[in-house]
């Protein structure tokens, strides 16, 4: 009986902790989730009384706006463009910074201090300046004759360079993988050695294998993120030129903030839930025989 007082004491006493977090979390994430749901099927303006007009603004997505289409077809680009980009980086970053040599931590430090100290906009300006017209990357490349590349202002190397942009943001990816090294029992490669095995031996049937789970983490969390891509695109190119970064979320903003339909703009918040989601479970079923699990 005692023992089951002093559960109910610990439990009341957790809640109450819990309390302002779970507060927050109501208030702040469910409510507006729930929120934009019901105004996805209204004609809401802000200035005005939202109108339920059913699924009108599901049927004009599809069926009239082309920028819906578009920008759809520009995400998905840019997310098999940036994901494979930004994880196989990230992974030969970590290879390197998993080796065994003095000043190691230090070495690791740097190259993580980026992905906590420089906001989206803050890299997102520097990288416009490194890439423009008279930016560093076209002055180094005019002491060898060439002329200046449009990397922000051309339709075709856009949408690249701002892949390449993001792949340069791999400080959480790194970090993941880097912790999976070091959890790799070392007796597979000294066995593997013994064995005559060679380096690329090691990487291709030890290393992968055992990385496989982390490796499918980090291309989840990844493409989850680059499908909300925004901030490059909305401070680099403003969605040009001619919409070739034309992002989803920039036209998802554009309908909210510059067109005041925010009952529009709930119903593309809730497709682009939903391809997400789709995304995320064709990706686990496809990864079913290549993830290897020690369980």
């Amino acid at each position: 009986m005692k023992k089951k007082r002093g559960k109910q004491k610990y439990d009341k006493e957790a809640i109450f902790f819990l309390l302002p977090w779970l507060l927050g979390f109501f208030v702040f994430v469910i409510w507006p989730i729930i929120q934009s749901f019901i105004l996805s099927f209204t004609n809401y303006d802000v200035f005005t009384r939202p109108e339920f007009i059913g699924l009108s603004n599901y049927k004009e997505m599809f069926e009239k706006d082309r920028l819906f289409v578009h920008s759809l077809g520009v995400t998905f680009r840019y997310v098999l463009l940036s994901v494979p980009a930004k994880v196989t980086f990230a992974l030969f970053i970590a290879m390197i910074l998993n080796k065994k040599l003095a000043g190691m931590g230090i070495y690791r430090t740097i190259y993580y201090l980026p992905s906590i100290l420089g906001s989206s906009v803050a890299m997102s300006i520097t990288w416009k300046m490194v890439f423009s017209h008279y930016g560093i990357i076209n002055q180094l490349l005019g002491y060898f004759g060439i002329t200046p590349i449009g990397f922000l202002s051309s339709p075709d190397l856009a949408l690249e360079t701002l892949s390449f942009i993001s792949a340069w943001q791999f400080g959480s990816a790194m970090v993941i993988f880097l912790s999976a090294l070091k959890n790799i029992p070392t007796e597979l490669y000294e066995a593997a050695s013994v064995d005559g095995a060679k380096r690329r031996h090691h990487f291709i049937f030890i290393t992968l294998p055992m990385l496989s789970p982390v490796i499918l983490f980090n291309v989840i969390m990844n493409m989850i993120g680059s499908f909300q891509v925004f901030t490059q695109a909305y401070v680099m190119t403003s969605g040009g030129p001619v919409d070739s970064t034309y992002f989803y979320v920039l036209h998802l903003y554009r309908s909210a903030f510059e067109q005041f339909r925010m009952g529009y703009a709930s119903a593309l918040a809730w497709v682009l839930t939903g391809i997400i989601v789709i995304a995320t479970a064709i990706t686990f079923k496809l990864s079913e025989k290549l993830v290897y699990y020690e369980n």
